[in-house]
């Protein structure tokens, strides 16, 4: 294949680049249609019944979820972690291109202009056989080729740039670390929340059931002419107001239901049944505390990634610096050119290119004075994360503290809510106490297992939250 039809190959290829290039520029592009979010499930009302899904497919069949396999579902279908692993993959895409500066880069060019041009020559243009002008032109000028530049030295700022490009990829990998400890801990909240929602209502059916028994007692205490029907009227009103909080609690199972699928990721409409065994309790007198504080100094994401935060600011410093050295590249061009449309003589350049700047108007110092600042700030915000992580291990640690004495002494206080609730029952059967001895009694023992219950669910968030504060979630 001769010079001559490479040429006109080049320049016919890129005349059809940039002819295609302009008419396939995409239109003005609208919102996407909210549709596109939605989960399947919800989609559309009538899929609402039925879901087929494939998050159905993660939920174990004919088992009870524990909380690991919450967490798990969450790591997998939660769009907070989706979109951390999105921003990870992205700052690793930079510092790919950040690598870029090390590499030659190659244009295909191919240029027309017709031109007339006025040339200082002496005697002008032409020879001893024709006649002198100093005009060149009306001509056509055609040309095409490869042209190619190599940065060879930029005094470092190729480096600086692209030692941020990692450190910034190195901060979106804790960044989306911290992500996935903030949703097991929003887990553990909506799990344990769960928990507690299924022992609030268990306590309020036990207390429904209570309140119909001593109904019953009431009304045999009228029937035989030791009772009064005031006190039957009363154990009523308290009969119904218990049925009133079996409906509180069976609706706030079901908004925990929603919470936790929600926190997993899940349609919020998606029935789930989860293990309903409490886990145990640990006496957090057993905590070293110190070792706890090295933990979360070691281990907690949010300091990793300040970490990477100040390597990225001394490498802006050192690009900074890097301006006012020299910069070196190697340039060359290879191609054809000639007045008409095929053209025929070679049209070739190789060299070298310094360039070093004087004077730009004082920006290159302020901007080496800014990326210096930025970088103090950044150790300084480390220095004040520092004592923020301890204060949260220590804060934690007191919560932990607070909610295990408090669950201890809730459990005293059921039991002997329970027994002065057998003895005063004991005595409104034989007459010796009344009605409003054993409706006290009755509302005590209630509000003593509503705070067992809040105390239980206390204890395991604070547990969690202590374990995420030290990093070891």
């Amino acid at each position: 294949m001769s010079m001559k039809h490479t040429v006109s190959i080049l320049i016919r290829v890129t005349a059809s680049v940039v002819f295609l290039a302009g008419c396939a520029e995409p239109p003005y592009e609208r919102p996407p249609s909210i549709n596109r979010y939605l989960l399947p499930s919800i989609s559309k009302p009538s899929d609402v019944a039925e879901v087929h899904t494939d998050e159905t497919d993660l939920i174990p069949k004919d088992q009870d979820l524990t909380l690991e396999a919450c967490v798990r579902i969450a790591l997998a279908q939660n769009p907070l972690l989706q979109a951390s692993r999105e921003g990870l993959a992205a700052a690793r895409h930079a510092a790919k291109q950040a690598e870029a500066g090390y590499y030659p880069h190659v244009n295909l060019t191919a240029d027309y202009r017709r031109f007339q041009t006025h040339v200082f020559l002496p005697g002008g243009l032409g020879g001893t056989m024709g006649p002198q002008t100093s005009v060149v032109g009306p001509t056509d000028d055609y040309s095409g080729g490869l042209a190619a530049q190599w940065l060879l030295l930029d005094s470092g700022r190729r480096r600086a740039q692209l030692t941020a490009a990692r450190a910034k990829a190195g901060a979106s990998k804790y960044e989306a670390e911290i992500v996935r400890q903030d949703i097991a801990l929003m887990v553990q909240q909506a799990y344990y929340s769960l928990l507690s929602s299924y022992e609030a209502l268990k306590v309020a059916e036990e207390n429904a059931a209570r309140a119909e028994d001593h109904l019953r007692l009431a009304e045999q205490r009228r029937q035989i002419g030791v009772a009064v029907q005031a006190d039957v009227l009363r154990m009523r009103v308290e009969t119904a107001d218990r049925r009133l909080a079996v409906v509180r609690a069976e609706n706030g199972v079901r908004i925990s239901q929603g919470n936790l699928n929600t926190a997993m990721g899940l349609p919020v409409e998606l029935p789930i049944e989860i293990d309903h065994t409490m886990p145990s309790v640990i006496a957090p007198d057993t905590v070293n505390l110190d070792a706890s504080f090295e933990s979360a100094i070691q281990q907690r994401p949010e300091l990793k990634a300040a970490l990477q935060r100040i390597v990225s600011a001394q490498s802006d410093v050192a690009a900074a610096q890097s301006d006012f050295g020299p910069v070196l590249r190697a340039i060359g061009r290879y191609g054809r050119r000639d007045s008409e449309f095929w053209p025929g003589d070679d049209d070739w350049s190789v060299g070298v290119g310094l360039e070093l700047p004087l004077f730009t108007g004082f920006e290159r110092s302020h901007r080496l004075d800014r990326t210096r600042r930025e970088l103090s700030r950044e150790e300084a915000q480390l220095r004040q994360l520092v004592l923020t992580v301890r204060q949260e291990v220590w804060t934690s640690h007191s919560h932990l503290t607070e909610a295990f004495e408090a669950l201890h002494a809730a459990d005293i206080l059921v039991k002997d809510a329970r027994e002065s609730m057998r003895l005063t029952r004991q005595r409104y059967e034989v007459g010796k106490s009344t009605v409003t001895d054993l409706l006290d009694a009755q509302a005590a023992l209630s509000r003593a297992e509503s705070v067992l219950v809040e105390t239980q669910w206390n204890y395991h968030i604070a547990k969690a939250a202590f374990e995420r504060a030290t990093g070891s979630m």
